[in-house]
């Protein structure tokens, strides 16, 4: 699809969103009660479950312990009904693969590993509808997740994408954007301190583009800090309230 029809001459791009603007997000932490911390998050149309276990102990051979810091275990699957195309191998293919090192690399940034040694932390991450921007909804769901847990992190990690059209950047990208054959910018980073712990780029972008699309893609990912932060936090505020009142009552 050409980049001419992604967005208008008004400046508008295929689902009416402004160049600048997000997907709706909506997310539910707590979902599943055998895990230690588990969330559901809704990017756009992407729907993604992640999951959290442990710190526990070492499965399978203890040859994988890390003396000085935890092992974290990531597992990135989609669910067969999650594209329009059937997935015959919704795990262990190379782009499962690919994107279960890249939520390692990313966690590993974040986590406080130092404080757990010699034991594992398992993420599972579930995408159940895909439409674009699966690694950052996973790593905004794990995120969650991890916060649901109480594991200890540096910063939450935010993930968001970006691209370039008609001398324009564009943040959060969907499925026909992506499918458009443009550059895309992927970026995690550590919102309170702008540490930027996971970059990717699919395609050339001419370097004069770069910098102005990394700096939006840097605004949507605390635009969307702010989003998931706000919701956490009053919903904190809800249960310390909901404590006082059992505790005095």
């Amino acid at each position: 699809m050409a980049g001419m029809e992604l967005l208008s001459d008004q400046g508008f791009r295929i689902d009416g969103r402004k160049p600048h603007e997000l997907r709706r997000i909506r997310f539910k932490k707590g979902v599943f009660r055998q895990a230690d911390g588990s969330a559901y998050l809704e990017q756009g149309n992407t729907k993604v479950l992640a999951a959290v276990y442990g710190p526990h102990e070492i499965r399978g051979s203890r040859g994988k312990a890390l003396h000085d810091k935890l092992l974290i275990n990531c597992q990135y699957s989609m669910a067969t009904f999650s594209t329009q195309d059937r997935k015959r191998r919704p795990r262990g293919d190379r782009k499962a693969q690919e994107m279960t090192s890249h939520l390692k690399q990313t966690f590993d940034a974040v986590v406080m590993t130092e404080l757990f040694p010699k034991v594992q932390l398992d993420i599972f991450v579930e995408v159940l509808q895909s439409d674009g921007g699966n690694y950052c909804a996973s790593v905004n769901a794990a995120t969650l997740a991890l916060v649901d847990a109480g594991i200890p992190m540096k910063d939450y990690v935010i993930a968001c994408s970006g691209s370039h059209m008609r001398d324009t950047p564009i943040v959060d990208m969907n499925h026909l954007e992506e499918s458009s054959g443009g550059a895309e910018v992927i970026m995690a980073i550590l919102p309170r301190c702008d540490q930027i712990v996971f970059l990717e780029m699919n395609s050339r972008l001419h370097e004069d583009h770069l910098s102005g699309v990394m700096d939006h893609v840097m605004v949507g990912c605390k635009d969307i800090f702010n989003v998931l932060n706000q919701q956490v936090q009053d919903e904190l505020c809800q249960k310390t309230e909901l404590d006082k009142i059992v505790t005095t009552g």
